[in-house]
Order: structure tokens, then sequence, then C-alpha cells
């Protein structure tokens, strides 16, 4: 395991600048990892620990191959497996090196005693090994982090993972490389939204702000407290602002050296609509919100209730900006689309007003009722160009599962679910 410099002991404590050039120590040491998570705010949190079991690692079960089917490739757990109810909200990342290839995943899962982050791993992104309990080395698969039991904590009902990347020296001015989780948490105040429907996973069901962990493996996470009272990187908007009833899904783009965007999503209860906006970071803790990017589509299109869910990621091929959202309907339905900016910070316009992924037409498809929370790859090799684009689906019961549909070359409009 990487061992960092011995004056990054300290538990990272905010100042009261906004933004500043060169952050504070924010790498801990081992130690600290054990110390932070038993004596203030632990990823198992007391009241939700458990003693750690054997890892039950093996390869997701093979998936039926009927069209009911076509593009799912992480289904739930086998009970009583921690995520046995539930699964969603894929974050998904590859790395090659020595030409060796290595997916991992991220996810939400639910189980008999509730909401937690897992991690999965995948030598192809298709075919994925998890497992049914806690994660205890480095090297394991399954649960990496639950939710809070502090009461005046910020992720007290769920977590969700919203984006993880390496946090390197070259990001910040900081010596070392970590996984950086950003994720959703909520407590238990219920959110209601007019017209949403309460079974949907892909929306928020409570109050929810952003949260901060970091890992020296991606499986042992430490909270950091932002600024906020309740441990949350930053509260929801004040009141008449487009996000004050709740801030989720923060998903995070390094666009250069000190400049690191965030793009979340809230509910614009004054207009009426889901929509995302952007804050931006010198740090990648202490956040400055620069407002609402995208909101509702035209009259009778898929999106015209708003934009959730929005996964941004930089074109490799030309330095452009590519979101992938979670379009909502006036009736409540879910679809994926895609906006495109130049600098990501303004002026986002819609691919066509088109749709790029649809839910299945198979009533009894298992994502016959609504996609979305979708996570978008671009791969790169030999000349030739893919995207992937992992997402949550629903079916008729309200099942929730993870599929993938594949768009090759440079258009990205037509997206093919995986069979």
């Amino acid at each position: 395991m990487m061992m960092l410099p011995a004056s990054l002991h300290k538990p990272y404590m905010p100042t009261t600048s906004p933004l500043f050039a060169s952050p504070p120590s924010l790498l801990p040491s081992p130690s600290f990892f054990k110390s932070y998570t038993s004596s203030r705010r632990s990823s198992f949190a007391e009241g939700h620990r458990q003693q750690p079991q054997p890892i039950s690692a093996a390869l997701s079960p093979p998936l039926p191959s009927s069209t009911s089917c076509h593009g799912l490739v992480f289904d739930v757990g086998p009970a009583p497996s921690w995520d046995s109810h539930e699964v969603g909200s894929p974050v998904v990342k590859r790395y090659v090196r020595d030409d060796e290839e290595r997916w991992l995943m991220w996810y939400h899962g639910r189980g008999d005693e509730g909401d937690s982050i897992g991690v999965a791993v995948s030598r192809d992104g298709i075919h994925w090994e998890r497992g049914s309990g806690l994660v205890t080395t480095s090297d394991d698969v399954g649960q990496v982090m639950r939710r809070s039991s502090d009461w005046w904590a910020f992720d007290t009902a769920s977590v969700r993972p919203s984006d993880v990347f390496i946090m390197s020296s070259d990001k910040l001015t900081a010596p070392g490389a970590v996984y950086w989780l950003y994720y959703t948490g909520s407590n238990q105040e219920k959110l209601d939204i007019p017209g949403e429907d309460a079974g949907d996973q892909c929306r928020p069901r409570f109050v929810s702000l952003p949260g901060l962990a970091i890992s020296q493996d991606g499986r042992h996470w430490a909270r950091i407290e932002g600024e906020h009272h309740s441990g949350a990187l930053f509260d929801a908007g004040s009141a008449g602002e487009w996000d004050a009833l709740f801030a989720a899904s923060p998903k995070v783009v390094y666009h250069g050296r000190g400049d690191l965007r965030m793009y979340y999503h809230s509910f614009d209860r004054r207009n009426g609509h889901h929509a995302v906006g952007i804050a931006r970071s010198r740090d990648g803790i202490r956040w400055v919100k620069l407002g609402e990017v995208l909101g509702r589509g035209l009259a009778g299109s898929f999106d015209e209730a708003g934009a959730r869910n929005a996964h941004v990621v930089r074109n490799q091929r030309d330095g452009s900006y590519l979101m992938v959202y979670e379009g909502v309907s006036v009736e409540g339905a879910t679809r994926i689309g895609l906006a495109v900016s130049s600098d990501g910070l303004k002026n986002w316009r819609r691919w066509g007003d088109e749709v790029i992924l649809e839910p299945s037409t198979d009533e009894d498809g298992w994502d016959s009722r609504g996609v979305g929370a979708p996570c978008l790859l671009q791969i790169m090799e030999g000349g030739g160009e893919e995207w992937r684009l992992y997402y949550t689906g629903i079916g008729k019961d309200g099942r929730a599962g993870i599929g993938m549909a594949v768009s090759e070359g440079s258009e990205l409009g037509s997206f093919k679910k995986w069979v």
C-alpha cells in the first residue's frame, strides 16, 4: 500500500477562505484512516457496524439472453447480500497498465440493512466480480461504505456514489495520490417533489447534499467533513434560489491545475423543473456555486420537466465538454439525453433535442420503466474510438439494475445496448 509523508497525519480541517491556490495537507497517513474512522465519522458508522465477514467474491451469475435483458450487465445480488434489493448509480473507471486492463465500478446497493456503496471489478467492463459482505483487504470486492449513524450528519438515510477519481500531485499541490469519492448523502427528511413517481430509484427520496471521502485503495474510505455543519461540502441554496431544496449527484471534472468543476442537480421549485448547476473549486473541497446551466427542454420534448443526474466528461479528441443526463418528461418518464459545451461553463446546447438511450419497448424488459443515472466513458485505442454508457434501468416491478450501451466512433447519437 502507498505510504504517505509523516507531515500528512492530521485530519483536514477547513479554513474560512473559500478558494486558495495551494491547499493544506489533504492526504492522510494510514494511521489517520484508523483514528479518523473510529473517533470521528466512520465510513462504517457506529450503529450500523457488523463484524467483518469473509467476502464471497464471484462473478455475477450469468444473465438471461432474452430481449427483455438487453443491456443488463449487473443485477441485484443474491440474498442475503448487502445489495440484494437494489443496485444502481454506477461509477465506472477503466485503468490500463502494463498491457493489463482493469475496470472498477462503485455503485449503490440496498439490502436488509439499508443503503450502502460497494465496489466490483472486471477485466472487460461487462462481466463483474462482486462481494456479498464488507471488504476486509485492499483487493476485496463488496460493501465499502455505509450511511452514517451520527444524528447531526447529512448522510444518515442514504449514500450513493457520484464520482471517483485519483487526485494526484499534478492536479492539487500535494504529494502522493489517493482516491476521492464524491457522493450524495441524504438525511431522514423526506423530499416531496410534485408530479414525481415515489418508486423512481433514480431520484432523491430524502433531502440530499454532496459529500467527500478519500481512500488509499478505493475500498476503505474516510469521510472528509466539509464546511457545512452536517459535514457536507456545501448546503442547498437559500430560499428562492434554484437549488434551495437539495443538491445531489455531484460529478467532478478536472479542467486544469487548481480548476475543478462540479456538476450537481436540484429541483427548481420556483420554475417547476429539474436542473443541473455548476460549482468551481481550486482544492476539490471548498466550492463556489456559479448557478444553473441546464434546465427543462422544449414543450413536448422527452425532458420537458428538466434534467438531473448529469455526468460530464471532457472529449479527448477536441477538448469540448459532453454532458449525458437523465431527462424527465411531464409524465415522469426518464430517458437519457446529451448536451455539449465548448468550455463546460455555459452555453450548453442539447444534442438535437434527441434521446440517446430509450427504455426497453418490451413491457417485460428489465429497463422498461425508465433509464437514468448515466456514466459515460470514452475509450481511444489504436486509432479507434468507443463510447460506453453505463446506466441505471428500472423494470415494471420497480426492480433496478445496471446496464451498458455502446457507441462506436465519434458520433454519439446512436447508442446500442449490449447484447
